[in-house]
């Protein structure tokens, strides 16, 4: 599948995480747009409490992801990488 324009994917995507941030800094956390793949895979990496939060897996999934999925449609899938 081409992908074609990707800066609209982009701009999807950090859309979808802006309205997931507030939630996420309420409890201390935070989330960070790392890259997106031609394959359609976006790679996060979550900051502050979200990084040992027992919860955070179950946030990417039911939260995250649900809202890149929504807004960016392109997308297939949400991982969150580890910093560095």
């Amino acid at each position: 599948m081409p992908w074609g324009d990707t800066t609209s994917v982009r701009e999807k995507v950090e859309k979808a995480l802006a309205m997931c941030r507030p939630y996420l800094q309420a409890d201390g956390g935070d989330v960070k747009l790392i890259r997106i793949g031609e394959d359609g895979i976006v790679e996060i990496m979550f900051e502050g409490t979200c990084v040992i939060c027992p919860m955070s897996r179950m946030t990417l999934r039911a939260g995250v992801e649900r809202t890149i999925l929504q807004c960016a449609p392109e997308v297939k899938r949400v991982e969150a990488v580890m910093g560095k």
